[in-house]
């Protein structure tokens, strides 16, 4: 494979709004969605999981709404796949929070029929569903506009009198962790309805306090997006290849196939290993012998086929993240 000057391909928005209950989520989002569904000169949709909330702007902006009943990943994933069938190419999702929560009921669930009641393997189990869930984001050929839920607390601040009042103020987003990594913009919403570009890949807005983000802001990130060598980026589902009608392949080419799988299988549980053998400097282990007792169990139970083959990957992952959280030094 060759090098070659890099050029910026037109690309499709990937954004999440992030604040606590009543920032201004939905209508932010419907606004943004707009200013870029204007420019592109067609309509956009919305998966709703609020109880309906986006509908009460209905008599202020054109829209088409799927009021989730099937709050689950499976109904997300399905939802975005009618989005995608009937044409759509701007799509909000208010709020993807509900998908995080069907893992964690599902992980409690897990752990609580388990003898040791440990979360550690339920999580091994889940993760995959977390991992369709951002594919499925990421492969969506459209503009999505996502918002999340703020854990929240209050602090003392100061009131529009100039006087210490008490505000809510949103912490992390309530999603899987390291989901920011999957968006190209972050923006966390404050009760003023400002807009703090946590995050921005344009390089334009990063770090900027945008008051009561709206159809202007959704206009510019379009006009940004827009610029580049491609129209646009076609991403579509990954399927199968069909089957080989080559008379000349050879008879023992499955055989083949199936040796390099099973070289794959056992490079992936060699790597969880080393993962949950990890120790810090002073010997101590990262895992308890509880958890890589269950980590053995996961693998033992896997059927050695490319769907095994995935599900070892994430698990994989998981673990990883997982060291690398515990690595992390631990507050004072």
């Amino acid at each position: 494979m060759a090098f070659q000057e890099a050029e910026r391909a037109q690309l499709y928005l990937r954004c999440a709004l992030f604040g606590p209950s009543g920032s201004g989520k939905t209508m932010t989002a419907l606004r943004m969605a707009k200013g870029i569904a204007d420019k592109m000169g067609c309509g956009y949709a919305v998966i709703d999981t609020e109880a309906r909330s986006a509908s009460k702007y209905a008599d202020r902006y054109r829209f088409v709404v799927d009021n989730l009943a099937d709050k689950t990943i499976d109904g997300y994933i399905a939802s975005m796949r009618e989005a995608q069938k009937a044409g759509y190419r701007v799509l909000v999702i208010d709020s993807l929070s509900h998908a995080w929560r069907e893992l964690t009921e599902e992980v409690d669930r897990i752990a609580a029929r388990s003898a040791s009641q440990n979360s550690f393997q339920a999580w091994g189990k889940v993760s995959p569903k977390q991992k369709a869930l951002v594919e499925a984001i990421l492969n969506f050929p459209g503009h999505i506009i996502a918002t999340m839920r703020s854990k929240t607390e209050w602090c003392i601040g100061t009131g529009k009198n100039g006087k210490t009042a008490p505000e809510k103020v949103g912490l992390a987003p309530e999603q899987g962790k390291g989901i920011e990594y999957e968006f190209d913009m972050l923006v966390e919403l404050n009760q003023r309805h400002q807009g703090v570009v946590t995050k921005d890949r344009t390089g334009k807005f990063q770090d900027e306090t945008i008051d009561k983000p709206s159809e202007d802001f959704g206009v510019a990130l379009h006009d940004w997006l827009s610029t580049g060598t491609a129209e646009f980026s076609t991403a579509t589902e990954t399927v199968p290849p069909p089957p080989s009608t080559d008379k000349t392949k050879p008879l023992n080419a499955k055989a083949g196939e199936h040796t390099a799988m099973k070289a794959e299988d056992e490079g992936i549980i060699g790597e969880i290993g080393t993962v949950i053998t990890a120790t810090a400097d002073d010997g101590t282990a990262y895992f308890t012998e509880a958890e890589k007792s269950d980590a053995r169990q996961i693998i033992k139970s896997t059927k050695l086929d490319s769907g095994g083959l995935d599900e070892l990957k994430s698990f994989k992952g998981f673990l990883a993240e997982e060291l690398e959280k515990r690595r992390l030094p631990k507050a004072a």
